[in-house]
């Protein structure tokens, strides 16, 4: 081969390498921490300084399934945002529901977001905020001939948190409504990018998205990923995702997988979210549940989830990373056994254990939220100090 040709196959060898590279990238490790002789604390340690508090326990006469909840901060106050139905997984009048307080640990009494709907049902899809508006997103399921299960997003606003403008729909890059279910883990890059994921129609077919809206109401542009093989065409196999930055910039995306290999997907993408590789299973125990991801203020990253292995949702882990790329260190939230309270109230769809967290850095702490049962509404928060590496 001639030295003019070789330098002409050179931006195709350095192309080569560099997918390649990136395909080899094991994304994350987890190191064997979990001790599944132990099934209800997995044999790890409680974080110092922890604690756990209910922001809603039903009595009779309240709404009784209680599932989704989010937790955001905004002008000195912690609001949480949760669906709420009266016995059964959406049933006809789920509705939306929240509350807010002061310190964290005092709440007042839950607030209707929404009103019932005789066309469909209305659920939590979680928060936003430029600093000066509230914005609250709001999943809206359409009642459908045809059954398959899709959606979209509206989104609410308010200066104090206590009055409503009326809904609008979430736009895209085209000003068009995004055609999708979001994911409740909308956070930003440390440039302000704001990233989360749409279930898009027809059906539910996981897309991350990205805008660089301040108040990520409009701008969304869809990120290309190539989806797993599944035999289910109106939903991905990845599903319900969260995501971390790893230190060298790298943004992971991690899924819970429908396909039942009770461990976590991921993704990840090099280039702010434009563009993402294709989800893989990645050797680390997961409940087949939603779970939350992030960084704490120092570019530590973490990851929240049920690590059981089987569909228990319990216990309740934090597992962090100093890098984002192995994750060797991790503390339990909730266990079962004498942790986990006795669920009070029959529903459809209602299961023991610690469903669907979500978290955020407020103050001087990190904040877990979850659906203890699928009916109380609480949380743990862990002093930030306490998950520093040394």
């Amino acid at each position: 081969m001639s030295f003019k040709n070789s330098v002409k196959f050179l931006p195709l060898l350095f192309l080569f390498l560099t997918v390649n590279a990136q395909d080899s990238d094991p994304i994350f490790k987890v190191n064997p921490l979990f001790s599944f002789d132990q099934p209800e604390t997995l044999g790890l340690p409680v974080s110092p300084g922890q604690e756990t508090i209910t922001i809603f326990a039903p009595k009779h006469g309240d709404n009784t399934y209680n599932h989704g909840v989010v937790l955001f901060p905004f002008k000195g106050m912690l609001y949480a945002q949760w669906q709420s139905s009266a016995v059964h997984e959406d049933e006809e009048g789920t509705q939306v529901f929240y509350s807010r307080s002061s310190d964290g640990r005092d709440w007042c009494r839950p607030v209707a977001l929404t009103k019932k709907w005789n066309q469909g049902i209305k659920t939590s899809g979680g928060w936003w905020s430029d600093g000066n508006t509230l914005v609250a997103y709001l999943c809206i399921w359409p009642n459908k001939n045809n059954r398959i299960k899709e959606g979209y997003t509206e989104y609410i606003t308010s200066k104090d948190g206590i009055r409503w403008k009326p809904p609008k729909p979430v736009k895209n890059s085209h000003g068009q409504p995004v055609l999708g279910i979001i994911e409740q883990d909308v956070h930003a890059l440390p440039g302000g990018r704001l990233i989360t994921a749409f279930h898009m129609q027809p059906g539910l077919i996981i897309t991350p998205y990205y805008t660089d809206d301040p108040l990520g109401i409009s701008g969304w542009k869809p990120g290309k990923l190539k989806n797993m093989p599944t035999n289910n065409k109106n939903m991905s196999r990845a599903i319900e995702p969260s995501w971390f930055y790893r230190k060298d910039g790298t943004i992971v995306m991690i899924f819970r997988d429908q396909n039942s290999s009770f461990k976590k997907l991921a993704s990840m993408s090099r280039d702010n979210g434009v563009s993402w590789t294709m989800p893989k299973i990645i050797d680390t125990p997961d409940s087949r549940a939603k779970q939350s991801a992030g960084n704490l203020p120092n570019g530590i990253a973490y990851m929240v989830n049920n690590p059981s292995g089987n569909k228990n949702r319990f216990p309740l882990v934090i597992t962090l990373s100093e890098e984002g790329k192995l994750f060797d260190k991790a503390y339990l939230l909730r266990s079962g056994g004498d942790d986990l309270q006795a669920l009070r109230f029959e529903g459809k769809y209602k299961r023991k254990g610690y469903s669907y967290p979500k978290s955020v850095v407020w103050g001087h702490y990190l904040y877990v939220s979850y659906a203890t049962n699928k009916e109380d509404i609480e949380l743990t928060r862990i002093p930030i100090d306490s998950l520093l590496y040394e």
